[in-house]
């Protein structure tokens, strides 16, 4: 197993500053739209005892500082035909292990990617529509390829047979050919 270096546990490093916790009200709009992201008028503001401009303000401000995006998801275990899979991952990292969760997050079909503590060194999740030998080329032909021979050490995914409240954003290249579709569908 791959030790972290300093590097790759330094925030700073890692082009993080430190993050400045969001207030009582921020997380109070932010649960609300956890629940119904489509409630971002006058009945929010009516449920946090707020005025709808206070409201929009404190929603707008999150989205710009990138702590809150609002979209549509999915409950994965009520689409057949996605696969939906874990990936642990190896990687000798030498100081360069965020460089590579960055790429790995950027890639096709990846819904997130995390650098962790334990037995793997990077988790990545992946979303798709195919067969299991899409899922093999993923795993397989597009992880790897992202580092020079050797960084990449091993993995092991993890297919998801069946979930509870996984609700996932539809990743890049994910669906895309139906997107500006002519087709109607019922």
């Amino acid at each position: 197993m791959m030790r972290l270096g300093r590097d790759d546990c330094n925030f700073a490093a890692m082009g993080k500053t430190v993050r400045k916790r969001l207030d009582r009200v921020d997380r109070r709009v932010a649960k609300f739209l956890s629940e119904d992201g489509r409630d971002r008028g006058n009945t929010l503001a009516d449920r946090l005892k707020l005025s709808p401009p206070t409201v929009r303000a404190r929603i707008r401000a999150m989205i710009e500082r990138n702590v809150l995006r609002i979209v549509g998801v999915l409950d994965v275990a009520k689409r057949p035909e996605l696969i939906a899979a874990i990936v642990g991952i190896h990687a000798n990292g030498r100081g360069k292990l965020n460089a590579i969760a960055k790429k790995m997050s950027e890639l096709p079909f990846v819904t997130s990617v995390s650098i962790v503590t334990g037995r793997y060194d990077i988790i990545a999740e992946v979303l798709f529509e195919g067969d299991m030998e899409m899922l093999y080329q993923v795993t397989s032909e597009l992880l790897p390829g992202l580092a020079e021979p050797g960084v990449i050490s091993g993995s092991e995914t993890f297919v998801v047979m069946q979930s509870h409240n996984k609700w996932m954003s539809l990743p890049n290249g994910c669906w895309e050919e139906d997107v500006g579709s002519e087709e109607k569908t019922a």
